[in-house]
């Protein structure tokens, strides 16, 4: 895949062209609404830092967690936000975030934090958030897809993520920042510092697990007494 080709694959996606529109009305409405720059530039700081830490412990916690497949309210979010990705993380249809699920996670991340420094502070939060979100969803793009970066850098955390996948889930949590990971305890840059995972592609949703809570396999077309990983992947557990 070339780099032209990527970039087309990720604009043409729904959920980005909404973010990005999203993003410029609310940096226009804080422009609209300052009085002066450093409310907006705080504010914009401070979702900088805290939504690497958010994003890490929201995935850690509860996209890897095992309450939301245990309640037939939750499990067909949890199917689709994360259950299906690490399933077969080349299927492109669940690549992107479902947009029903990010977008009120970056509101409420954002725009609480913001309204510290007033409206102004709120929109520019929530622009930030977005375009953050943007760049995160890039990143995401290129590493599931048959692209290798030119960077150095990119190519590694390409790597990193790819572990994460098809090594160890139990670490690596971070998108394109790894420093969270590192602070605690979950970073790994080779496969070799972590044993195999035996759920890196059905995160502890079991053929048991499926047997109690069986709302993600119904959803999924398989018995719950399957086992909840593909065949094409099973080979690389081996």
């Amino acid at each position: 895949m070339t780099l032209r080709e990527l970039v087309r694959a990720y604009f043409c996606y729904p959920a980005i062209q909404v973010y990005l529109f999203l993003a410029a009305v609310s940096a226009g409405l804080a422009v609209h609404f300052a009085q002066e720059a450093l409310p907006a530039i705080f504010s914009v700081g401070a979702v900088f830092v805290i939504y690497p830490v958010v994003w890490y412990l929201l995935h850690r916690h509860i996209l890897h967690g095992k309450f939301l497949y245990k309640s037939p309210l939750t499990a067909p979010a949890w199917k689709r936000i994360h259950f299906d990705h690490h399933r077969d993380p080349n299927d492109l249809g669940v690549l992107f975030g479902s947009l029903k699920n990010t977008l009120p996670t970056v509101v409420a991340m954002t725009v609480p934090l913001g309204l510290v420094w007033g409206k102004a502070g709120a929109c520019a939060a929530l622009a930030a958030g977005l375009l953050i979100t943007c760049f995160y969803e890039y990143c995401h793009c290129f590493q599931h897809l048959a692209y290798t970066p030119k960077w150095t850098f990119l190519r590694k955390m390409k790597k990193w993520h790819v572990a994460h996948h098809y090594h160890n889930e139990k670490g690596n949590y971070g998108i394109t920042n790894f420093v969270v990971d590192r602070i605690f305890g979950t970073f790994y840059s080779r496969p070799d510092m972590v044993p195999r995972s035996p759920t890196v592609f059905n995160l502890g949703y079991t053929a048991e697990e499926a047997k109690k809570y069986p709302w993600v396999a119904e959803l999924s077309g398989f018995a719950p007494g399957d086992t909840p990983i593909p065949k094409e992947n099973l080979r690389n557990t081996a």
